[in-house]
């Protein structure tokens, strides 16, 4: 059986219909094509490419079924190995009562990165609980704070 992301056929969006004679001013954007997007809430804005855009998400928080609700995570953006999933990493401080001291901790998660985002390793993202998307992902990207120049210089040898 083929996967659906892999099957050859005309991909759209759940809430549009094609053969729609008049589209509904709800889900036409400004350049006049149909599309569907919402605002997830919680103060975060959508993206400009999720509402100009031409991707089919079917996990993606702005365009598609998927609710965000639970927690809100910030973490480092660790890998971009897998398709549309990212793996971010989350460091934390976990109390000794023995030793009256800290120990540095970290936890790693994997994460669905909606096609509407540009990113790169290294920048911070927050990300929202949902509902599970599959075997170990449970989040969704819903904003990109992208690292400075200032810091990117700061972790750079300056020897040479």
């Amino acid at each position: 059986m083929e996967d659906v992301t892999t099957a050859r056929f005309f991909h759209t969006q759940e809430r549009i219909f094609g053969a729609r004679k008049k589209p509904i001013k709800k889900f036409t954007n400004a350049k006049g094509n149909q599309r569907y997007w919402k605002n997830v809430g919680l103060g975060f804005k959508t993206p400009k490419q999720a509402i100009e855009g031409t991707y089919v998400d079917r996990k993606c928080p702005f365009t598609s079924r998927v609710s965000i609700r639970g927690r809100l995570l910030r973490g480092i953006i660790k890998t971009a190995k897998m398709k549309r999933t990212v793996v971010i990493r989350r460091n934390y401080l976990q109390f000794h009562p023995k030793y009256q001291r800290y120990e540095k901790r970290h936890r790693n998660f994997s994460v669905h990165m909606s096609p509407a985002f540009d990113f790169s390793i290294g920048d911070e993202a927050v990300v929202g609980q949902c509902r599970p998307l599959s075997k170990t992902v449970r989040f969704n990207v819903v904003k990109i704070n992208p690292k400075s120049k200032k810091e990117q210089k700061l972790k750079e040898f300056s020897k040479f």
